[in-house]
Parts: structure tokens; sequence; C-alpha cells
């Protein structure tokens, strides 16, 4: 048997989340049944970590071992992709060291959260429509600060099984989109990449962020939400239907 890592990606506006849900149906196990048929034999995936209901990901990483050669692989994605639904999409598979780890040798993971302001029924399902503009250079004043703590307790979800809230972010900001054609509505993307986050935690971030920027919540009392360690002080939650994960990272020497 040898371990690969598994590069997809899928819309996650049908699925209860990226993880094995008693309740709904999460994506791992879509692609745990269709691999298992596949390979004729039971194959369990590891991914590099879990989206919530309605998340998306651009790209997802997740580990699975099997008996396997490299000419294999080619044929593998192609015939995955065709028994897979059409809002799961296996991008490649790739060889890597027998105790290589989607999740814990992750070097880093980046979410984009988009806002639209302006009407568009073609980003109804991707974009968080608002009302008006808020004020961005005071949001991404506010995003500079988040670099400067470890602890995202405020951010956190309560009551998770994770043994610590601490986190490493090291790019957070927001960023205009281009249009893209006429009629193209006035959008926003945040960006922000960490070594790790909790969950809820971007959209609690962004929730936030944009109260900052509806002049609800100045720079100092960011900062003190974040010192607070208090969920309760912090935004209410942005809709999960605009925020996609969009990159992971690992060391190059992982791979074969």
């Amino acid at each position: 048997m040898k371990r690969f890592f598994l590069y997809l990606g899928y819309d996650g506006k049908n699925y209860c989340g990226w993880q094995v849900q008693p309740n709904g149906t999460g994506v791992q196990s879509v692609i745990e049944h269709h691999l298992s048929l596949l390979l004729h034999c039971p194959t369990s995936i590891t991914g590099a970590g879990r989206t919530d209901a309605g998340v998306h990901a651009r790209l997802m990483v997740a580990h699975f071992d099997a008996d396997l050669q490299p000419d294999d692989l080619p044929r593998v994605v192609e015939r995955l992709n065709g028994m897979l639904p059409q809002d799961i999409v296996i991008y490649r598979i790739m060889p890597v060291r027998a105790d290589a780890h989607a999740r814990f040798d992750a070097l880093s993971r980046s979410y984009q959260y988009y806002i639209g302001i302006g009407k568009n029924p073609f980003q109804r399902d991707y974009v968080y429509r608002l009302r008006r503009l808020p004020d961005i250079e005071a949001m991404n004043r506010a995003a500079v600060k988040l670099s400067d703590y470890s602890d995202f307790t405020a951010f956190s979800k309560l009551h998770t099984d994770v043994k610590t809230n601490n986190c490493r972010i090291m790019h957070a900001q927001w960023t205009p989109q281009p249009a893209l054609y006429e009629g193209d509505s006035e959008k926003w993307v945040f960006t922000v990449t960490a070594d790790r986050f909790l969950r809820n935690m971007v959209r609690a971030i962004v929730g936030t962020l944009l109260e900052v920027g509806a002049g609800k919540c100045s720079l100092d009392d960011f900062c003190g939400i974040i010192e607070s360690k208090d969920r309760r002080r912090a935004g209410t939650s942005v809709p999960a239907h605009a925020l996609f994960l969009t990159e992971i990272r690992y060391p190059p020497e992982i791979f074969i």
C-alpha cells in the first residue's frame, strides 16, 4: 500500500460540510464511497481540514492509502470524475511519503470571502450581498492587526474539541475584484492565510470586520474583542455561501 494526496474542489451548497456526518451528506463520504467502488476495497480519506455546511473549496487536499502505481493515477482521476456528482471534481492524485499527512503536514491554508454591492442574479449563490459599501480602508487597518495575535477564541465556535485556539495569521486583506462582464456588480474579496483555522473563525472575523467597516466598531474595539477571548463580543458570523477554501501549502520534501 502506498500513500497519495488527492487534490479536489467542490461546491458546498448541497453538503453539510466536508466531514462525514450522521445526519447529512458530507463531501468526504461521497468521495470515499466512489473511491471504494473504483478500487474494489474500502478506502477512507483524511482531509486537510473541515469546511462547514455550505462552504466551498476551490482546493481541498486529502490523503488515502491504496495499491496503485504512478501510471494508474491519470486513469483513476478520469474514472473517479466520471462517477462523482457534478459539484465535486478531482484535479490530480500525487504520490507522497508513507508518513505524509494532509492535515498535519500543511504549512498554511488560505480562505477567501466575497462581498458584493448591488443585485446580480449570477452571484447570489457565491457572494454575500450588502446594501452599501463598507469602509474598506478601515477594515484593512483592522485586518492587519490580526497578525499581532495568536489566540482567536473570540472568533471560534464554542464547545469545540480542539486543544488550543492559537493560530498564526500570515496575511489578511480586502482587495477589489474587477468586473468580468457588463452588468457585473462591484465585489470585494477578503483573503486570509494562516497555519490553521478554528471552526467558524473566518466567518466570525469577516462579520466583525464588516462592523468595523460600518462604523459600529473602532480599531481599538476590534483589538479589544480579540483580547477579550469572548465570542459574544465579536460580530455575527456571515453566511457560509460566500466562503471558499482556496489554497493549502505543503513542504516539497513530502512528495515523491
